[in-house]
């Protein structure tokens, strides 16, 4: 039988020298009067690959593995060290930098206007256990980078702009993705995601994201919400994580939405029996019950043409010498369509229950985390096309649905989202092999300044027009 827990449970880059730009934004002033916009243009050729690229290498040393990669779980020494560099580095940039109760950082320069909220630029600086240099980390190093481009050539926005530290997007150390976006926007309860427990080796078993939040020093006083910390537009530059703009030869991705996706547990029980002298066809296996769940479910993702994907399985008792009473397992499962998403959920258990009922097992099916498929907003979405094909040209831009969560499919919820992808090589992510290439991370983060500007542009006129 199943016994089901209940519903979801919240778990070729253009250069110029310092001289030309100057020389440019000069030109600008001379020769036309939409000064704004022309000067930005200008400013939007400059952004230092050099700079953004040793930036990326630089903070991996926080959490650096020997093959490469980076294991930087959320709250831990190794996060704190590089949120006290970003929260340094934007002080510096003129930036004020404040931390909410969900340890999220707004890093905020001023724009002219004193009544609009800021314009977000936000990704995660948190990664996988077995992560990689570029996963949430080029986003939020590729905001500061925008900082320094804007100060450097004393550019003003209308609206103030602010870089965001998202906590714990990975949920790879607090099992919930995108946890405090999510707190943010209203998703999830602050009480709910300050219990969630530590789930790395804690010898006490009382680490909680809350206790660690104050072991080091992140625990903010400012409200976690969008009414505390509200925003007039979130623009996020990530990785693709997959393959397809390297397959189709692609330089951006203009991303219009994101995927339904969720997390099943799947907990089976059987019978301890002894493996050498229980007949086959005594047995009550809980293991064998879930290999035939595991090969069931990948069918269901591949008939309906979306994803499945069993990351975790324990066993019980863990001896050669019995046959297994209880598994564990995890099902994430993915598709563009939310409605096809929760066919295949209950496809599942149907499937799972009719397999438990077979093996003389039973099983039980927790969804614990389940997220709707996201549309972003048309302004947002057409600021990045336009600067996306004025940046790498339109035969190099794609538009496309995420595949993966992104704190930007909580910040959907509240303001105009959008965000920018570049390629990843072999479409690999969550390895130490993860890579994209200088001119790629600078081309990203050019599209992503040049979205800002013009999404900025947008708020300007509007404001004009009153």
């Amino acid at each position: 039988m199943i016994v089901s827990r209940g519903t979801a449970r919240p778990l070729g880059l253009l250069s110029c020298t310092v001289d030309s730009v100057i020389a440019g934004l000069a030109f600008c002033r001379r020769s036309t009067p939409n000064t704004h916009r022309f000067a930005r243009r200008a400013i939007g050729t400059r952004m230092n690959k050099e700079r953004l690229w040793n930036a990326i290498h630089e903070t991996a040393e926080w959490g650096a593995t020997p093959d490469g990669g980076v294991r930087r779980l959320a709250l831990t020494d190794k996060d704190k060290a590089v949120r006290e560099w970003f929260m340094s580095t934007t002080k510096s940039l003129g930036c004020s930098v404040k931390v909410d109760e969900m340890g999220v950082i707004f890093a905020t320069r001023p724009g002219t206007s004193s009544t609009l909220a800021p314009i977000g630029i936000g990704s995660h600086l948190d990664t996988q256990p077995a992560g990689g240099r570029y996963d949430g980390i080029l986003g939020v190093l590729s905001g500061i980078e925008i900082l320094r481009v804007l100060e450097e050539n004393q550019v003003k926005t209308h609206a103030p702009i602010t870089v965001i530290d998202w906590t714990s997007e990975e949920g790879a150390r607090f099992n919930t993705g995108m946890v405090s976006s999510g707190v943010w926007s209203g998703r999830y309860t602050l009480d709910y995601a300050h219990a969630i427990p530590a789930v790395e080796e804690d010898e006490t078993g009382k680490a909680t994201l809350r206790s660690e939040l104050e072991r080091i020093g992140f625990l903010g006083k400012v409200p976690a919400s969008y009414t505390a910390n509200p925003l007039s537009a979130h623009f996020e530059l990530h990785i693709e994580q997959g393959p397809v703009l390297e397959d189709e030869g692609k330089k951006v991705g203009v991303v219009t939405g994101v995927q339904s996706m969720g997390w099943l547990v799947v907990t089976v029980h059987g019978a301890n029996q002894h493996s050498g002298t229980c007949p086959m066809d005594r047995r009550r296996c809980a293991l064998t019950s879930a290999a035939r769940m595991i090969s069931r479910v990948e069918e269901i993702a591949l008939s309906a043409e979306g994803l499945s994907t069993v990351g975790v399985i324990n066993s019980w008792p863990q001896s050669p010498a019995t046959v297994p009473h209880k598994v564990v397992f995890s099902v994430d499962l993915s598709h563009h369509s939310t409605e096809v998403r929760e066919r295949m959920i209950a496809d599942t258990r149907a499937e799972f229950g009719h397999i438990a009922h077979a093996n003389k097992c039973t099983v039980e099916i927790e969804d614990i985390w389940n997220s709707p498929a996201v549309q972003f907003h048309e302004d947002c979405i057409s600021s990045v096309r336009e600067a996306a094909r004025s940046v790498a040209g339109q035969e190099n831009v794609k538009e496309m649905m995420a595949g993966a969560g992104h704190d930007s499919v909580h910040t959907a919820d509240r303001c105009p989202t959008s965000m920018v992808f570049v390629p990843s090589k072999g479409g690999i992510s969550h390895h130490p092999d993860e890579y994209s290439s200088p001119e790629q991370c600078a081309l990203g983060a050019q599209v992503l300044l040049e979205s800002v500007l013009r999404y900025d542009d947008q708020l300007k006129a509007k404001d004009t027009s009153r």
